[in-house]
């Protein structure tokens, strides 16, 4: 869609503010005007936030129903013939049916104004079907904001169906001040909604088509679910009878959404429930506005190009691991607490798990030396050229260890030669080696350190939480055990543990 609108209208020439004639048209009622920014919210344009910002002082009017429940039960029947109800009473009603995207538009597939002939033609009526687009528990992400431009077009009852995908359907309360489950008899839908979580948010019950065999059980098995628990608020949800396609039972369902109604307000005339519910509504709002707002702003530089879908492919292959790679990205934004120069907190987890290394019960001899800084390389016989022709360190020895795909040469450094410079080259793309550096380059891979007890320590690090690579010792190159430690355990460095085998390899050994 082409931007909505252009905010340089917004001020008069005199400085004054100016409600956009967009504005002017959704407060009027216009529904064609109401649907080009419901469309805009749908898809995702910017320009939108303001208008929402400059039809916030005419809502809070509107009383917003949500009719929720498995597929079948016969929700949209229901809406029908309930909105038509309002209608009679003289009501302006709006209807947001949330529909399960199409794998191919990404846009509604049902199309309730279908199912709704009788109200698509009446001007008092605004029916819209909202794609889910990948969003979970019953509504669309727009649906709330959607909610909001039909509250400031002065529709009187807002009906707000839910897709139907069963068990998790919960967030229809966040945008609606009464919320119904319908149960269909003889569907299994009784014991469905006992486990589901969409019967702890039910101010009313509907068992739809009563007529069918197994009503009474129903009714029987939600009223001893009632009796079980006791709402905070004092509330005790109705269970309301209907044939919604014979229009039976559906005045006597309004009747009951006018009592809950008037229960909210009288309970606390001062401070009104339904308040205090949308504060809570509010509430989580800003944090969803927050966050996406943050996202928008902060993901380009941090993911700049096609760098997510490396850190996805380096996590798909287990060499790096998401958690690792999200401090990594916030210690990159500044002022931000895990940004440059500030100490790192550990989780009260972490804390408990992590800190006894290396204090305490741990002791340093179980550590004997650094062994090796290993760095790949994409060819030892090019590298060697600076670390033994330029820098003079020597060569004793190499050998390809085929478990890892990588040969190594090893360059002694000090007198005694207790450390090393390991340098590794990949035998094919296709290994750890080759990936590190197909995604990094030549650097850094890897540091060593020397225990006099692999298998002992791998257990102490076990136990202490620590994630681990190797659950167990393997051989590595010179016949050593050797164990990889998570980054995730060492604040992002690749830590090989190795414990060197009993006798010397003989010459000429791999």
């Amino acid at each position: 869609m082409a931007r909505l609108v252009s905010r340089e209208a917004e001020n008069q020439s005199t400085g004054g503010p100016l409600v956009h004639p967009l504005v002017e048209k959704i407060v009027g009622g216009e529904v064609r005007a109401i649907a080009r920014l419901i469309s805009a919210i749908e898809d995702g344009e910017q320009e939108v936030g303001w208008l929402l910002q400059a039809l916030h002082p005419y809502g809070g009017k509107a009383r917003t129903i949500g009719i929720t429940g498995a597929p079948g039960a016969g929700k949209s029947s229901l809406v029908d013939k309930l909105a038509l109800c309002y209608r009679a009473a003289g009501l302006r009603v709006a209807i947001l049916a949330i529909d399960p995207s199409s794998p191919f538009s990404g846009g509604a597939i049902l199309g309730d104004r279908i199912r709704m002939q009788a109200l698509a033609t009446d001007p008092q009526v605004f029916i819209r079907s909202m794609a889910t687009r990948g969003a979970l528990g019953g509504l669309s992400r727009g649906t709330i904001d959607a909610v909001a431009v039909l509250d400031a077009a002065g529709y009187d009852r807002i009906l707000i169906e839910t897709v139907g995908v069963g068990q998790d359907e919960v967030e229809v309360v966040k945008a609606a001040d009464v919320s119904v489950v319908v149960l269909v008899p003889g569907m299994g839908d009784d014991i469905q909604a006992i486990k589901a979580g969409i019967m702890e948010i039910a101010d009313l019950y509907v068992i739809n088509k009563a007529e069918r065999e197994g009503v009474e059980r129903t009714e029987r098995e939600l009223l001893a679910l009632l009796e079980m628990a006791e709402r905070r608020d004092g509330w005790t949800p109705p269970i309301v009878r209907t044939v919604a396609i014979r229009n039976e039972g559906v005045e006597a369902l309004a009747a009951a959404i006018d009592r809950y109604a008037s229960f909210v307000d009288e309970a606390n005339p001062a401070q009104p429930i339904r308040w205090a519910k949308r504060q809570q509504i509010t509430e989580q709002r800003i944090l969803d506005l927050l966050r996406d707002r943050v996202v928008r702003q902060v993901l380009p530089t941090l993911l700049p190009g096609d760098r997510l879908a490396s850190l996805a492919a380096a996590v798909v292959l287990r060499e790096q691991d998401p958690y690792t790679i999200v401090d990594q990205l916030l210690a990159g934004i500044p002022d931000h607490p895990l940004g440059p120069g500030e100490p790192r907190e550990a989780s009260p987890d972490q804390s408990q798990k992590i800190v006894p290394i290396g204090r305490g019960d741990m002791k340093t001899d179980h550590v004997q030396q650094l062994s090796h800084l290993g760095v790949a390389v994409e060819s030892i016989e090019e590298a060697l050229r600076f670390w033994r022709d330029t820098l003079g360190l020597d060569l004793t020895g190499m050998e390809t260890v085929e478990e890892q795909g990588v040969r190594v040469a090893f360059l002694p450094i000090g007198p005694d030669g207790g450390s090393r410079l390991e340098l590794l080259e990949a035998t094919s793309p296709d290994t750890p080696v080759g990936r590190f550096l197909t995604r990094r380059g030549p650097g850094i891979h890897h540091l060593c350190l020397e225990v006099d007890d692999l298998a002992a320590m791998l257990d102490r690090l076990k136990a202490a939480g620590v994630p681990l690579l190797d659950e167990e010792p393997r051989r590595g190159a010179e016949g050593a055990l050797v164990a990889f430690v998570h980054p995730r355990g060492t604040g992002g460095i690749l830590l090989e543990l190795t414990q060197p085998q009993a006798t010397p390899p003989s010459p000429g050994s791999s």
